[in-house]
């Protein structure tokens, strides 16, 4: 998959760049939801966190069918569309994760909203990508 993100946009994936990205699930009723979520990309997968019961979480249960729109923080005409599948929902590992995405992000450690928080990762595999053509 990294082959198909041109090298113009590949930067919006990079750990330097923190770019944010906006994950649209599907509801129940299957209307769509967006909500703005930290990432990691791996090379050939997009991995996001989130706690466990979240309408996010509850949705990629139901449907595992998502869209990440990834602007960047300086050009919002700089983007990337991808629209993939969520291949693997984990506790494990996934409060680490969560630090990791919070150094990243913030340069602090990872604390949790509330001491029962249980942490979810996903990893989503890219099944088409779509950049800005500006």
């Amino acid at each position: 998959m990294a082959g198909l993100v041109p090298d113009s946009h590949a930067d919006l994936l990079s750990d330097e760049k923190r770019a944010v990205a906006y994950l649209v699930t599907l509801m129940p009723d299957r209307t769509p939801q967006v909500t703005p979520v930290w990432f990691q990309w791996d090379g050939g997968y997009i991995w996001i966190n989130s706690a466990r019961g979240r309408v996010k979480d509850r949705n990629m249960r139901i449907h595992p069918q998502v869209a990440l729109l990834i602007p960047d923080p300086a050009d919002s005409d700089h983007f990337l569309q991808i629209r993939g599948i969520v291949l693997l929902i984990t506790e494990d590992g996934a409060s680490q994760h969560a630090n990791r995405l919070a150094q990243k992000y913030t340069g602090q450690a990872w604390t949790p909203n509330s001491p029962d928080e249980v942490r979810v990762r996903y990893k989503i595999k890219p099944e088409h990508i779509m950049v800005s053509q500006f």
